[in-house]
């Protein structure tokens, strides 16, 4: 399921992995290096790390320990993605096929959104955290860029995207490395990342997608909003 070959591929698919069932590899296309790392039962076969800062810590470890290696183009997914990403399938034919192109990054998903830097407008009320706990992006994103962070956050829901290696070679490894450990000693570090993972690698990945009058917009069709007066926003042409 992996490759330690220390030649670069052409592109690679980096699979963080919990307990999911990954039979989903299967359709990806041959052109396309698939490294799983597993912090569950192992049973894939996939490179074992400690259960900690999940699919943060994941990426950051393969940007880190495969600096000198990447892969022309990676992609970052978890071990299920498709309840955020339901045509992952497609954009990998594609890519492999060489019908869509990368510039330097892109959110993998349907759902463009804003937080504020507390988390109070999505991750506050979000289902999944019933103590309603808050995120501290103020402090993290000094402790990442050693600077103020932003107003919002603009960004893709579900923490997955596509990245080339020139721009994730404008960190350095000690960066990547730092940054994993943040993953794992940050209070809800991982929400955090997803917030920004685009700035990790010094791009803007929603300019170009998400209206600067708009918070939310989605590019798929959502049935309860399709009485909406506000029209949804639709996919730009492919680059």
């Amino acid at each position: 399921m992996h490759s330690l070959d220390p030649v670069p591929p052409p592109m690679e698919l980096v699979v963080a992995r919990h307990a999911e069932d990954t039979a989903w590899l299967r359709r990806v296309p041959r052109e396309i290096r698939i490294t799983v790392y597993d912090k569950g039962d192992g049973t894939t076969g996939g490179i074992p790390l400690p259960n900690i800062g999940r699919e943060a810590h994941t990426y950051l470890h393969h940007l880190a320990e495969r600096h000198d290696t990447l892969a022309d183009l990676t992609v970052f997914v978890q071990g299920h993605p498709f309840d955020h990403a339901p045509d992952l399938h497609q954009h990998l034919r594609n890519l492999a096929a060489g019908s869509e192109t990368i510039r330097d990054f892109q959110w993998l998903g349907f759902l463009a959104d804003t937080d504020d830097p507390r988390g109070r407008r999505l991750f506050v009320p979000w289902s999944k955290n019933p103590a309603r706990e808050e995120l501290d992006m103020e402090n993290f994103h000094r402790a990442l860029f050693g600077g103020a962070g932003p107003d919002a956050y603009r960004f893709f829901v579900g923490a997955q995207f596509a990245v080339r290696r020139e721009a994730a070679l404008r960190r350095s490894r000690s960066f990547y490395q730092a940054a994993r450990e943040l993953a794992a000693t940050f209070p809800l570090a991982p929400h955090c990342f997803e917030r920004c993972w685009d700035r990790v690698f010094g791009c803007d990945g929603t300019a170009e997608r998400l209206p600067p009058d708009r918070m939310t917009a989605y590019f798929k069709p959502i049935r309860r909003l399709e009485n909406c007066k506000e029209p949804l926003v639709r996919p730009p042409e492919p680059r």
